[in-house]
């Protein structure tokens, strides 16, 4: 088996062997628009199937492994969002690494950049744990919940175009289901936050005229039935950003504690 079937009692698993899944673009469009709530919706991320290229790569990359987690099972399927059900900070990211959220079930979670992201989480207080090694650790989120806007780990951890229009409608939904009390979305990297704007937009969120350019700390209000919310920019703290300075323990700190602060 090269991914961990649904309903087999994998940690945090929310999907069950009955749940539908979705085998083309249509079908996660139909499936997304008629979740009811964040758990029907997560169940069926779990198991979508819509793009041939990730399925292949996900599960090829579970049933080969790397050397260093041979003996693990992996887990091989999209990485629905996680977190609380009515969280006041959304973090937004990319996607599921090959051998992190691929292999762990959780996004972020089991890479140097979940390293990274989950320490400083932990000391501002949106996180009960320093780190994430893998679903079921122990590992909570306070007041936050973290998505990934494709849910599948892409081969040399770039999507294609068609695969980011699939996975549109996932996250479309899930802004429109934590959309009350959220007060805060951290966008992780410039693609993320190019994602997340037409995803506002579709979830019925109120976004100003003009787009401002993806930077780290850029901060725009936008708002849902009224009530305000920040898009706030965080480089992404990945190996390279993290090697080079680009990105410090301090600076995503910074976001993190304004995104806080905002939050109330």
């Amino acid at each position: 088996m090269s991914h961990v079937p649904p309903g087999s009692g994998w940690p945090e698993d929310p999907a069950e062997p009955g749940t539908p899944v979705a085998s083309s673009p249509e079908e996660v469009r139909a499936l997304a628009r008629g979740s009811r709530d964040l758990g029907e919706l997560t169940a069926r991320e779990s198991v979508c199937r819509a793009c041939p290229r990730l399925v292949e790569w996900r599960e090829e990359v579970a049933r080969v492994k790397r050397r260093a987690f041979m003996d693990e099972t992996y887990w091989g399927r999209p990485i629905a969002g996680w977190g609380e059900e009515k969280p006041r900070v959304l973090i937004v990211g990319l996607a599921p690494a090959a051998h992190g959220g691929n292999r762990t079930g959780r996004i972020f979670t089991g890479d140097r950049s979940g390293d990274w992201l989950f320490a400083s989480l932990h000391r501002t207080g949106l996180a009960a744990r320093p780190t994430s090694t893998h679903a079921g650790d122990g590992q909570r989120l306070i007041g936050a919940r973290m998505v990934a806007a494709v849910r599948c780990a892409p081969p040399a951890n770039k999507p294609a175009v068609e695969e980011r229009a699939a996975c549109f409608p996932w996250l479309a939904r899930e802004l429109e289901l934590v959309a009350e009390p959220l007060r805060v979305i951290v966008a992780l990297g410039g693609y993320a936050w190019q994602a997340v704007w037409p995803a506002l937009k579709e979830a019925g969120y109120t976004l100003p005229r003009a787009r401002p350019p993806f930077g780290h700390g850029r901060e725009a209000e936008i708002a849902y039935a009224g009530a305000p919310i920040h898009l706030l920019g965080c480089y992404h703290p990945s190996q390279q950003n993290t090697f080079t300075g680009r990105v410090t323990e301090q600076m995503l700190d910074d976001v993190f504690t304004r995104a806080v602060e905002l939050s109330g």
